[in-house]
């Protein structure tokens, strides 16, 4: 499908809509807002941020991003995600960390998406997405212990090293605490999901835990006040941030950018498998861009798109982005009119619905795949970028998993296969091809694999004794892809090929490879009339080539049963 501008998008999502559709637009945006509301709290607070935070976040988010987005079905806010890498940021730098990174990963996204490089993110392999979400969701584990037990313990750089101060710490747990995030846990497990379509189970585990709070009068940590504003107090301010120190947040800035691109074209992905309409990927990155340039100016947080409030969407029957644009209102509203009552959500029950959301990101159907079928290379690959994500950086660990599947990958690709023949032709005539058998000395070599750097080496030891050989026939049908290195491993065989008096011809040659031989000049240095379609027509004629090794006009050559295949 061809790329569509933002005007395109709207004229295909609009065209024809009427209040038939808007009304299963409101009806999917209050269903998406159910559910985005305990989790924008949950996220704000888990982001070391504050709940209001959260709010903010999903409503901006969801007005900005989602009338900017690439697909009709995306809803985007505060995620899980997001939250493990802010909160570690956050106890660095704060929250004016958050805003200034927030900033420029929107700067970022923003760019990307200008100049149209989105296609570029599908790059990362998926062991490495799957073992980056798997330790996203032990930091986010991690992270809420402290609020699920009612205690505060040492602050860690790592969430690692946070799990092992739960064994070297003396605390004592606050049971209320632990007992209200069971309440939500069971209720988010047990809930039927023909009910949890019509009312969010994470929803009613927040009522029914406040409630209990409130009827018992437990002391236990609380969400506080939510301001009834969208422009909080505490948020970015440009003229009291000391920018020389600007360069400290770029590496942070990154990490978000890559995690928001990740995360918003991944759910993209699992949509449009949903929904069959594509998500214009550049355009997303364009709202995810704008949409977070503007959010830190408020209070809010990076936001990006998540799939789990998408998927609601979809299955509620949502028909256009109206639905993030309702889902918005429905949060603002919430904001005014719930607040008093947001204000008593003890932490321990976010914590228990951060923990079950924890859970549910793990790709647990790839996982189980992986393993079971013993893919060791996709194994190492998520294992290791699982361990990095707990323990180091966040966008060291993709690049150390994204270095290791590439490893892995090369490594595949570069078992280049070179199998030389001589020719039998008497099998050819059988085939009523007419070679006539003259000389012996024409080869031919069946590539497969794709030439590259990695498999020069292969390719060069292949051709290393080249015997009397007076016409070498490279049959190239096998080879999907060639690099520079590749044409300069052609271009030295025909070189010595030529000293010798042969020929080297080309055979079955894909059009993009064909491209790489023409702007490398090799076409035109072995010569138009030595490429042919197969190699049975560069067999006929190379067998009408005078040969110096022949003295006589008869011969017998030997072919393998692959010359004629």
């Amino acid at each position: 499908m061809p790329r569509r501008s933002l005007v395109q998008l709207y004229r295909s999502e609009f065209t024809g809509y009427n209040l038939a559709k808007f009304s299963q637009d409101a009806l999917a945006g209050v269903t998406v807002a159910a559910v985005a509301l305990p989790l924008a709290l949950a996220f704000g607070v888990s982001s070391g941020a504050t709940a209001a935070a959260g709010l903010v976040t999903a409503i901006l988010a969801g007005v900005l991003i989602g009338a900017l987005s690439g697909a009709p079905y995306q809803i985007s806010g505060p995620t899980g995600a997001m939250s493990a890498v802010l909160i570690l940021l956050v106890s660095h730098y704060g929250l004016e960390g958050v805003w200034i990174a927030g900033l420029l990963s929107g700067f970022f996204l923003l760019l990307i998406g200008l100049l149209k490089l989105g296609r570029f993110i599908a790059f990362i392999p998926s062991p490495v997405i799957t073992g980056f979400t798997s330790g996203i969701a032990l930091i986010i584990v991690i992270g809420q212990i402290d609020n699920l037990l009612g205690v505060k313990t040492t602050a860690t750089d790592a969430a690692l090293f946070k799990l092992l101060e739960y064994f070297r710490d003396g605390f004592t747990p606050n049971w209320q605490a632990i007992l209200l995030g069971l309440i939500v846990i069971l209720t988010m497990i047990f809930w039927p999901k023909k009910l949890n379509a019509r009312f969010p189970a994470s929803l009613l585990g927040l009522i029914a835990a406040t409630l209990v709070t409130i009827i018992f009068k437990w002391q236990v940590p609380q969400i506080g006040v939510i301001p009834q504003t969208l422009l909080l107090s505490d948020r970015f301010n440009p003229f009291t941030f000391d920018w020389s120190n600007l360069s400290n947040f770029l590496a942070p800035a990154l990490t978000i950018t890559a995690l928001g691109a990740v995360e918003s074209l991944l759910c993209g992905a699992v949509a449009s498998n949903m929904t069959g309409i594509r998500l214009q990927a550049n355009q997303e990155l364009i709202g995810q861009g704008i949409g977070n340039l503007i959010i830190p100016f408020f209070g809010g947080v990076p936001a990006t798109a998540a799939i789990a409030r998408t998927s609601v969407n979809i299955k509620a029957g949502g028909q256009t982005r109206m639905v993030s644009i309702i889902h918005a209102i429905g949060l603002l509203a919430s904001m005014f009119l719930l607040a008093p009552v947001m204000a008593k959500v003890p932490l321990a029950a976010l914590a228990g619905v951060l923990i079950m959301t924890a859970w549910r990101m793990n790709e647990w159907s790839a996982i189980r795949f992986m393993f079971k079928k013993h893919f060791k290379s996709d194994m190492l690959a998520f294992s290791i970028t699982m361990l990095a994500t707990i323990t180091l950086d966040l966008t060291q660990a993709i690049l150390i998993g994204s270095l290791i599947a590439g490893a892995v990958f090369l490594n595949r690709i570069a078992s280049l296969e070179v199998d030389v023949s001589e020719v039998d032709a008497g099998k050819l005539r059988a085939k009523g091809i007419e070679a006539e058998g003259k000389c012996r000395h024409v080869r031919v070599a069946f590539i497969t694999g794709p030439l590259f750097f990695a498999a020069t080496g292969i390719f060069n030891e292949a051709f290393a004794d080249l015997g009397e050989t007076h016409a070498l026939i490279l049959s190239m049908r096998g080879a999907p892809l060639i690099d520079t290195a590749g044409t300069e491993a052609i271009h030295r065989l025909n070189e010595r090929i030529q000293q010798r008096g042969g020929t080297l011809m080309l055979a079955g040659v894909h059009n993009n490879v064909r491209a790489i031989l023409d702007r490398s000049g090799l076409t035109e240095e072995i010569g138009e009339d030595n490429i042919f379609w197969s190699s049975d027509q560069a067999i006929v004629a190379a067998e009408k080539i005078g040969c110096r090794f022949c003295d006589v006009e008869n011969g017998s050559p030997i072919v393998s049963e692959a010359a004629i295949a």
